[in-house]
């Protein structure tokens, strides 16, 4: 786990949801306070709250970087392992299979919202949401569902602006295209999928590749259902739309599982009269944040993948920068 921020301090906090509990860790800046406050939620998959995936290699997490940079600029922050991640997932996952839902996501985060809030050292009344990829289908939904502690503005960092199953479909056609019998492969992906989501087993061709097979079953995994089905489906625009508070939507240039124009026209038309949301779309920065030099068309989702959480990668300064000074603005 990341040190805290230099003069800052953190501390272990956790809240129970049924028949579990979810651990986060809490960092203050150096002072007394009261300090504004963040909140940072997980993208997708068993990512926890260091934004570390046992599917990549690395320990070099976003989230802890975020987190760090956060409180040296003066919030307080909070980021939690969600429930089927993290060294509880063990003994938690048992609880898990068949109540995962997008409302769980959301009652995962409004505890986050609540222990964070509860210290004394927090202004309440300026608490942040801070969600990544998947997350931030949280965090809107969250402010959305008139919260007993709403945020105070939200910070979009690579949101879908399509369905996600549109954006996952997009990521796999794109490699499609670059080998033989593409087309037909993505037919069999699209059976499989349309089967999936009709509630029916989704019995991929075995001629799929076996990392496509991986995924597909990854959907119908007892422990992802129902939200797995829920989650093809959401999109981010039409949520957008609705929230009142100020936003910020972040998608670097070089994000290679969301785009920063496919993804962000369709947002930026959502937003379009509401004079609160600004959109950001720094050059260097890969999906997980990070700065890459390299020129976009160079880059490959499994050698990016690879390198995201490599000791070596750090957060793109352009990104961080522009986060920061729209808090500053909204405190």
């Amino acid at each position: 786990m990341a040190e805290s921020a230099p003069g800052g301090h953190g501390f272990e906090v956790s809240w129970e949801l049924g028949a579990t509990t979810v651990h986060g860790t809490v960092e203050l800046p150096q002072g007394s306070g009261p300090f504004p406050a963040v909140v940072l939620v997980a993208g997708s998959g068993p990512t926890d709250r260091d934004w570390n995936s046992p599917l990549l290699p690395g320990s070099n997490g976003s989230g802890a970087l975020l987190a760090r940079a956060l409180t040296g600029a003066g919030y307080a922050t909070l980021r939690y392992d969600k429930r089927a991640s993290g060294p509880h997932v063990r003994e938690t996952l048992p609880h898990l299979i068949g109540s995962v839902t997008m409302q769980s996501h959301v009652d995962e985060l409004a505890g986050a919202v609540r222990s964070l809030a509860s210290q004394p050292a927090v202004r309440r009344e300026r608490v942040f949401g801070l969600g990544h990829s998947e997350g931030t289908l949280h965090v809107l939904n969250y402010q959305m569902g008139a919260p007993e502690i709403p945020f105070a503005g939200l910070v979009l960092a690579g949101p879908p602006g399509r369905p996600v199953g549109v954006v996952a479909r997009s990521q796999l056609a794109a490699q499609a295209a670059s080998v033989p019998d593409g087309s037909h492969l993505l037919a069999l992906y699209d059976a499989a999928v349309a089967r999936f989501l009709a509630g029916e087993p989704a019995a991929p061709d075995p001629a799929l590749p076996e990392s496509v097979r991986a995924l597909i079953a990854s959907l119908e995994n007892p422990v992802n259902l129902p939200f797995s089905r829920e989650l093809w489906t959401a999109d981010a625009a039409p949520l957008l739309a609705t929230v009142e508070v100020p936003v910020l939507v972040l998608i670097g240039q070089k994000d290679i599982q969301v785009d920063w124009r496919a993804d962000g026209d369709p947002l930026q038309r959502a937003a379009a009269g509401r004079g609160a949301v600004d959109f950001a779309f720094p050059e260097a920065a890969n999906h997980l944040l990070k700065q890459e030099t390299r020129p976009r068309e160079e880059l490959a989702a499994p050698e990016v993948a690879a390198a995201y959480n490599s000791e070596d990668a750090r957060l793109d300064p352009e990104t961080v920068d522009t986060i920061l000074g729209w808090l500053a603005a909204h405190i």
